[in-house]
């Protein structure tokens, strides 16, 4: 079973974002913890904006994204945990300007 978020997409996004401004390890597990996440609390929802463009890019999936969609089963946040894996598996073309 896949966990199941309590907050939303938008703010997860969001909260990313603001980290990764604020901490040169934003990435890492230990951003949620001390002055870092003091920040991110307070700043967040300026990154709602970047956030929503972010999760809008995601309404278009691409082959690898459906194929591994439909390989997942029948449970719906198992088929969108495989889809989002798959679309952080995929790298940028090199043709892409």
């Amino acid at each position: 079973m896949t966990d199941v978020a309590v907050t939303s997409p938008i703010e997860r996004i969001a909260r990313v974002l603001a980290a990764e401004e604020r901490s040169p390890n934003g990435e890492g597990p230990d951003w949620s913890d001390g002055p870092v996440a003091t920040e991110v609390d307070a700043v967040w929802r300026r990154e709602t904006g970047r956030a929503l463009a972010v999760l809008k890019t995601l309404r278009e999936a691409t082959p690898e994204m459906i194929d591994a969609g439909r390989d997942a089963g029948d449970d719906p946040a198992e088929i969108w945990a495989a889809m989002v894996r798959a679309a952080i598996g995929q790298r940028i073309s090199p043709d892409a300007t």
